[in-house]
């Protein structure tokens, strides 16, 4: 009966050891975590075909026309692309930059805001604005370019997942910067 008392106190000690080192602080659940994307720098190669235009664009895009000199840059890698219209101004050049105009701010509804930025680049003769469009907007940047004459060139991207600028912004200011290139490029023939 010692044999088995002392037997008994071994086994409480044996437990309570083990209670009190395994114990330890409560386990946290890790936060939730965004997906990090990096992308390549960018290189630029100069585009040129029939139309009455040239600009520098991101080798990794690819470009396809569509009609009237109207063009499609897409990024597959990043579900968007960016359109390009082509107008010859007619005398409505007035139109021609109130359409523009009035497509950036049918997003104001859902944009927590639109920065213009104006472009003026005299010795190529573009003249221009620039829209930074923030917040759940289908689109967050468009431009449009023009030589007040003959040509006008209006861009914007969209992208093929739910607007949720949170989750697109580094793709979003990845081809932004591309079509600010593309606009800063632009030559008219």
């Amino acid at each position: 009966m010692h044999n088995n008392f002392r037997y008994i106190i071994g086994l409480i000690i044996v437990f309570n050891g083990l209670l009190l080192t395994s114990c330890k602080d409560d386990v946290l659940p890790k936060p939730s975590s965004q997906l990090r994307l990096d992308y390549p720098v960018a290189k630029y190669a100069a585009f040129e075909n029939h139309c009455p235009f040239t600009f520098d664009m991101n080798e990794d895009a690819v470009i396809k026309e569509e009609k009237d000199c109207g063009f499609t840059i897409s990024y597959p890698k990043m579900k968007a692309t960016i359109y390009l219209t082509y107008k010859p101004v007619h005398g409505d050049i007035d139109k021609l930059l109130r359409d523009a105009q009035k497509l950036t701010y049918e997003h104001v509804i859902k944009a927590d805001d639109i920065l213009e930025q104006p472009y003026i680049n005299p010795k190529s003769k573009v003249y221009g604005m620039f829209y930074k469009v923030s917040g759940n907007a289908a689109t967050n940047a468009q431009f449009y370019a023009t030589d007040s004459t003959k040509h006008f060139l209006t861009a914007s991207v969209y992208f093929y997942a739910k607007p949720n600028f949170d989750s697109i912004m580094p793709a979003a200011d990845y081809i932004r910067n591309d079509m600010q290139t593309l606009m800063e490029t632009l030559k008219w023939k």
